[in-house]
């Protein structure tokens, strides 16, 4: 009996004894995590399971992340697969409106200039030293769209998929804050009480369900290698548009989002061990992450205010700042301004406009990207 409490005893010791301070912190920063998922309401769907997976991979001698390890197990088949985030946007589609766009396609070109923060902090990416595969997949944190920064980031840098997706999730929560400071300061008070004219919802259900059709078609034509993002996100839209298959738009949405985004948040979260997590490029990683979202809001609204003297005062240009793909989040935030400033200001559905140009601009900066680097012989 002794022996045998003795031995339980080794074992705990065991444990204790290859505790790093490295594991220690990762354990803070997972419970941080879990902190702000859960008291604050940041991104919880995403933010709880990937603190969670923190916590498990740090946990030593547990061997999670090892092979034939469950984290492991959830990584291989779900991530460097490419499975999970081509399923979260099926997902993404199926609870996506495009009418608002529809009815003003101009306002596509919002979304555009939403994605200028890809490009710019892909540049101060390579400036600081990153390579040009790292430098691409942090960029992409300014797409504002966590499954498309998992995609590219899983494909040609996933030793940094761990900093590069909490990033793009914790930012992605942050657009309440960080982005009415920048309207305030880039719009003027006659620009910010602009009341935009009601949408009119003219939109036929014809024309919803050949939408997804043919921009899967144009756009996988422009970027072949975007096909795969683009191909899911509309296959999802088609299933909630085409009022045919209401089990699988269900399941798109519900039970099949609800799955795979658990286990996608397990497997970020097992990219976080101490040894991989802790070093200067995550802080700078975290910095470049906050530069893309500011450039591309700062882009948004230098736009939205070009087609407000184009239009000779008829676009309000708060709504530029709803160009990126955090999608409703950005939206609602320009409604709420809009009303800060005017009460009479009812911008949501022409920002959800911009918005949802966003998410399809998104797609297409990371397709065009993608197919840069293949033309390059890279990746």
């Amino acid at each position: 009996m002794n022996e045998a409490l003795w031995a339980g005893f080794e074992g705990l010791l065991l444990g204790v004894s290859h505790l790093t301070l490295g594991h220690l912190v990762m354990l803070v920063i997972g419970g941080l995590l879990l902190y702000l998922g859960i008291r604050h309401g940041f991104e919880p769907l995403l933010l709880v399971p990937i603190g969670f997976g923190a916590l498990l991979v740090n946990i030593p001698l547990a061997g999670l992340m090892e092979k034939g390890g469950i984290l492991r197990t959830f990584y291989d088949a779900g991530v460097l697969t490419e499975m999970f985030p081509l399923l979260i946007f099926v997902g993404i589609g199926a609870m996506t409106d495009f009418t608002p766009l529809l009815e003003n396609p101009k306002i596509l070109l919002l979304g555009a200039a939403g994605q200028f923060g890809i490009f710019s902090t892909l540049l101060l990416a390579l400036a600081l030293g990153f390579t040009r595969l790292e430098s691409v997949s942090i960029g992409i944190i300014g797409a504002c769209d966590g499954p498309t920064a998992i995609y590219v980031t899983s494909r040609f840098a996933p030793h940094l998929l761990g900093a590069v997706s909490v990033a793009a999730y914790s930012y992605m929560s942050l657009v309440p804050l960080i982005q009415p400071p920048i309207m305030k300061l880039l719009t003027t008070q006659r620009e910010k009480n602009v009341v935009m004219a009601p949408v009119r919802k003219s939109v036929s259900g014809r024309t919803k369900i050949l939408f997804p059709i043919v921009a899967t078609v144009l756009t996988s034509i422009i970027a072949p290698l975007g096909t795969p993002l683009m191909g899911m996100i509309m296959l999802g839209n088609l299933l909630k548009e085409s009022g045919v298959v209401p089990r699988l738009k269900q399941a798109s949405e519900q039970e099949i989002a609800n799955v795979v985004t658990l286990l996608l948040g397990l497997s970020i979260g097992a990219t976080m061990q101490a040894e991989r997590f802790l070093k200067i490029e995550t802080l700078l990683i975290m910095v470049l992450g906050l530069a893309a979202i500011t450039f591309d809001t700062v882009m948004g609204l230098l736009f939205g205010k070009l087609m407000y003297l184009a239009t000779r005062g008829k676009i309000n240009p708060l709504i530029g700042a709803a160009g990126i793909s955090a999608f409703p989040m950005a939206a609602r935030v320009a409604q709420a301004e809009g009303q800060r400033y005017n009460k009479k200001n009812y911008l949501l559905m022409h920002a959800m406009g911009a918005n949802t140009g966003g998410q399809i601009g998104s797609v297409m900066a990371a397709a065009i990207m993608l197919s840069v680097l293949r033309r390059l012989g890279i990746g």
